[in-house]
């Protein structure tokens, strides 16, 4: 299979010292952490496992995947993330979304769920603004604020790359106008192809330059000898996460199969715009036994040898 130089990968972690002191030893590009708020399945909260992400990690960039972004009030995550990205020299990537599966996440921070698009675009502007470390006032509607001034400023001018994450089209305008990337999961590549194209337009439409867009994909990955083993433990991992039958759907938007199946998935991505891609061991047991795999025998057949 032919791979490109600037294609890159890495993986969603748990951020224990002994995962991330073995998944740096890859050859990866970064590390993610997700979270919610109040989930049904109990996950951590996403700015405390990114901060001991960003204190555990020494080299690789390092994200969310992804912060819920209307839960949160916009100063306090500025604040969080200049100060993760100065302790971390310059290594953060904000990827952002919506939510709204979990309705009662946001009966717990006193947010409506119908506001979160709304929310959410305002925030993106206003972490901008406050990233410039300099004194700003915005009206609102839903974050007003005077005379307010956060620093110190992130290390990067402007802050750290804002990624979209999402599924549907008002993610994807999201992403063209305001975002420095896309990031959408449970996606199959054909999905991937016409999210890449339906950006560009919107892009084009508004004028918006996004030749250094970050075009990233999270995908659920299993890599087993077996074949059925790694299907059926996929749709397993994603029906107890996402609390319905993936047995269907899992063939379409996961990798799952030999290390000569999963790659040719990943190749399949890379044809339709990928550039960027975010492994989430969709495993039972042997978590890092599968991300080892991933980098050492399927990333290898897509180009793809070292990134240190």
């Amino acid at each position: 299979m032919s791979g490109m130089s600037s294609l890159q990968f890495g993986f969603v972690t748990g951020a224990a010292r002994e995962e991330v002191d073995a998944l740096e030893s890859l050859p990866i590009a970064s590390l993610w952490v997700g979270g919610h708020v109040a989930s049904p399945n109990g996950a951590p909260e996403v700015m405390v496992k990114l901060a001991q992400l960003a204190a555990l990690s020494r080299r690789v960039r390092i994200g969310t995947s992804i912060l819920l972004l209307p839960l949160y009030q916009p100063a306090i995550v500025a604040k969080q993330v200049a100060d993760l990205d100065q302790s971390s020299g310059g290594r953060i990537n904000l990827g952002i979304g919506i939510g709204g599966e979990y309705e009662q996440e946001f009966r717990a921070c006193g947010v409506p769920v119908t506001e979160r698009g709304k929310r959410t675009d305002e925030a993106i502007g206003l972490l901008r603004r406050l990233w410039t470390a300099e004194e700003i006032s915005h009206p609102g509607p839903h974050y007003p604020m005077e005379r307010v001034r956060i620093q110190p400023a992130p290390v990067h001018p402007g802050g750290p790359p804002i990624i979209v994450g999402g599924r549907k089209e008002p993610a994807m305008v999201r992403a063209a106008r305001l975002g420095n990337g896309w990031m959408p999961y449970l996606y199959s590549p054909r999905a991937y192809a016409n999210s890449v194209k339906r950006i560009r337009e919107i892009a084009d439409e508004t004028g918006r330059d996004i030749s250094d867009f970050e075009w990233t994909v999270f995908l659920f990955t299993t890599v087993r000898d077996d074949e059925e083993r790694a299907r059926q433990e996929a749709a397993s991992v994603l029906g107890g996460i996402y609390r319905q039958d993936f047995r269907a759907m899992a063939d379409r938007v996961t990798a799952a199969g030999t290390p000569e199946q999963v790659a040719a998935r990943v190749q399949e991505f890379v044809d339709a715009g990928a550039r960027h891609i975010i492994f989430a061991a969709a495993a039972h047991e042997d978590r890092l036994a599968v991300m080892r795999r991933i980098a050492t025998e399927v990333m290898p057949r897509v180009g793809v040898t070292d990134q240190q």
